[in-house]
């Protein structure tokens, strides 16, 4: 299962030309399941600090733990006193933000169907922010500080104050369904520096955005029901947006992470890294193809391997979709 890091991309500078590797390092746990200080179980919400100090939200431990950035162990700094619903205590936590101005944690409490805020000063318990939202508890915040907080059970997302008793509903909230105004399952949302909420909608196979203001979405990644194709999502459970206006998507039933470009689709996983498609600049021929394949993966040549195959397989795939949206088109 992928989860998506809470850490804004926004503010990281990325490029077009941008290429991500294609093999990953473990950067905490790794040592099985378990709740040992080198351990995590279900880790389902993270957050990356600037001095790339990780906190992590363990679902199956009930804690969040710090680990530093090189550590072989995590340290306990929320919870770790078995699930409950105590001020020193969490339940299933589903997400998990720092905010440095006010030097804290929101933890998206969801066996709790609460917020929390807990201070990072040394504080033993925490102080309920909201308890009315859902067990989702995906959290996000704008650079105004402002939280944003989804709603499975009530398919919508809210935006928090500092000191407010009520949230403002800025996405969904007309019920379960497919249609621009709805979700079904609103697992992740993140926010850009226009204030556009962008939401992974699990059970649509999309990725919804909502311009500030508005009272109904837009489809920006999948949309075109459940599927493993490169036009096509399973579940997505995380989304993040760079600067650039790229959306990236953990895409849960597939196993695996999707690029999506403005007007462009790309998976990212070993044999696809950094090959796209767009319907202003399609690559027109199978030569060029591998000449694009090659170059994007340090290969000089593009042997009768499963390379070639899975490289084939994703040239018919872009070639299908591309003559599907020229269809769309005229």
């Amino acid at each position: 299962m992928f989860c998506i890091i809470s850490v804004p991309l926004r503010s990281t500078l990325l490029n077009s030309n941008s290429i991500w590797k294609k093999n990953g390092i473990t950067v905490a746990g790794g040592n099985g399941a378990g709740a040992s200080t080198n351990q995590l179980n279900v880790p389902h919400g993270l957050f990356v600090d600037d001095d790339q100090t990780l906190y992590i939200a363990e679902y199956g431990n009930s804690r969040i733990v710090e680990w530093k950035s090189g550590a072989t162990n995590g340290r306990v700094i929320v919870g770790g006193n078995g699930s409950g619903s105590r001020l020193d205590q969490i339940s299933n936590p589903g997400d998990v933000i720092v905010d440095k101005v006010r030097d804290c944690l929101f933890i998206g409490d969801s066996g709790n169907n609460r917020v929390l805020r807990w201070s990072l000063r040394g504080e033993n318990t925490g102080e309920i922010i909201t308890n009315d939202e859902s067990r989702s508890g995906s959290l996000t915040m704008d650079e105004q500080g402002y939280l944003y907080v989804t709603d499975a059970h009530r398919q919508l997302v809210k935006r928090w104050g500092v000191g407010e008793n009520q949230g403002v509903v800025v996405a969904g909230g007309n019920g379960v369904g497919d249609q621009l105004n709805q979700f079904n399952i609103p697992t992740k949302v993140f926010v850009d520096r226009d204030l556009s909420v962008y939401v992974s909608d699990g059970n649509n196979d999309r990725v919804m955005k909502w311009v500030k203001g508005a009272n109904k979405g837009i489809v920006v990644a999948g949309g075109r029901g459940k599927g493993s194709s490169l036009s096509q999502l399973n579940y997505p459970e995380g989304v993040v947006v760079d600067q650039l206006g790229t959306v990236y998507v953990a895409d849960r039933g597939n196993h695996r992470i999707m690029r999506w470009r403005k007007g462009a689709q790309e998976v990212l996983k070993e044999t696809e890294s950094m090959i796209s498609h767009t319907k202003s600049s399609f690559i027109k021929s199978w030569k060029e193809f591998q000449h694009v394949y090659n170059t994007a993966n340090n290969d000089d040549t593009l042997k009768q391997s499963k390379g070639y195959e899975e490289a084939r397989q994703i040239y018919d795939e872009l070639n299908k979709a591309h003559q599907e949206d020229r269809l769309v088109q005229a």
